[in-house]
């Protein structure tokens, strides 16, 4: 009974725990990342508020903004940085992705057109060791031909603001700029490189990306969260099913203990079962029996496992703040991990899973125990008594 309680609740514990992280993991590179991205072809798209009109008249967008994502270098100081340049409104940017609540210095609604200002990510800026204020030159990869010949064109931005969103490829390699500004750089006119999407359900984003591309006429390529960071979620996914196998053997070496200790009891108690076979018990009834105390030891270590389970999940980042203070230990350092604390998502399906798995092995333990006893022949059982 106890290795089946001990069993469960740390399978419950630790699935609980892998899913925060999951769920931790997805918000983080949703606050920056978009539901959905419709990108034109050869990262250019033209009339992008026709396209924000069509793609508005489905029900499960929620909203829309436009974007231009090149690639940049950031000097300051003799430092050259390589980044993701990206343009965009802020107004509607916050519509769909959390930068500006992001922001540990400066606001995001300071970038302003012709203004020139910039927002680098916590990482960018302390490798380019810049803060508010500070000018950094924008190198732009597309040349500009003059009489001299292709010459890099360059211009100088100011850092408005620094963001955080806990994500290292964001924080390392993003600064955000205007989209007037980004245009004006990458001489893209009126164009843009397309537009990103906010859903109302981030679930749907693969069958919105299905929708649209039905239903859009304009040549682009349509991608959404799923696919754009499937080795992240993949990994988690896979870890998340090899812990459920390890974790089940152990509630699997508590049933074969339930088969072992039903054994030993069966040979015990053989001439008490060939004395109930003498006054008329069937097999079937014998067989009953040592099933229903097998069934009783699973139902009651079921039980207490889902409570114990439960009651650790949602309690664990406790748990391991105690275990912290008592030896004074850091499980997780900030200075090392960017999640620094144990998320937990305890979701009542995996508990449902759990429960059934435990009691099913349980169950099955009890088969052969019982079927042995029912096997017993009274003569033989009697002849040495």
């Amino acid at each position: 009974m106890l290795g089946i309680i001990l069993g469960m609740t740390a399978l419950i514990t630790v699935l609980s725990v892998m899913n925060g992280f999951q769920r931790e993991v997805r918000t983080r590179i949703l606050s920056v990342a978009s539901h959905v991205q419709v990108t034109g072809e050869e990262n250019i798209l033209h009339g992008w508020q026709s396209m924000e009109t069509e793609v508005l008249k489905n029900p499960k967008v929620q909203a829309v903004a436009p974007f231009v994502q090149e690639q940049g270098l950031l000097s300051y100081s003799g430092v050259v940085r390589g980044a993701i340049i990206r343009g965009v409104l802020p107004g509607a940017e916050d519509k769909v992705a959390d930068i500006g609540k992001h922001m540990k210095v400066g606001q995001f609604a300071d970038l302003k057109p012709g203004e020139f200002g910039i927002a680098l990510g916590v990482d960018l800026a302390r490798t380019l060791r810049v803060t508010v204020g500070d000018k950094v030159v924008l190198i732009a990869p597309q040349g500009q031909v003059t009489p001299a010949g292709v010459v890099p064109r360059l211009k100088q931005f100011t850092v408005i603001g620094v963001f955080e969103v806990g994500h290292y490829e964001f924080d390392s390699g993003l600064a955000v700029i205007h989209l007037a500004d980004a245009q004006k750089l990458y001489q893209l006119g009126d164009a843009v490189s397309g537009v990103r999407l906010k859903l109302n359900d981030l679930m749907d984003a693969p069958q919105v990306s299905y929708e649209l591309s039905r239903s859009l006429n304009a040549n682009a390529f349509i991608t959404d969260w799923t696919r754009q960071n499937a080795n992240y979620f993949r990994a988690i996914d896979i870890e998340k099913r090899m812990m459920f196998i390890i974790l089940t053997l152990i509630i699997a070496v508590a049933a074969f203990n339930i088969v072992s200790a039903l054994v030993m009891v069966v040979t015990d108690k053989q001439s008490d079962i060939a004395i109930l076979r003498t006054l008329g018990a069937t097999p079937a009834s014998i067989m009953k029996i040592f099933i229903v105390q097998g069934t009783v030891i699973g139902v009651t270590g079921t039980i207490l496992g889902l409570i114990g389970g439960v009651t650790l999940a949602l309690n664990v980042d406790t748990v391991v703040k105690f275990i912290e203070h008592v030896f004074t230990i850091q499980i997780l350092s900030r200075e090392v991990y960017y999640i620094s604390e144990l998320p937990t998502d305890l979701q009542m399906n995996d508990v449902a899973v759990i429960a059934v798995m435990a009691f099913a092995l349980t169950l099955l333990a009890t088969l052969y125990p019982s079927f042995r006893a029912s096997r017993t022949k009274p003569a033989e059982a009697l002849r040495y008594e």
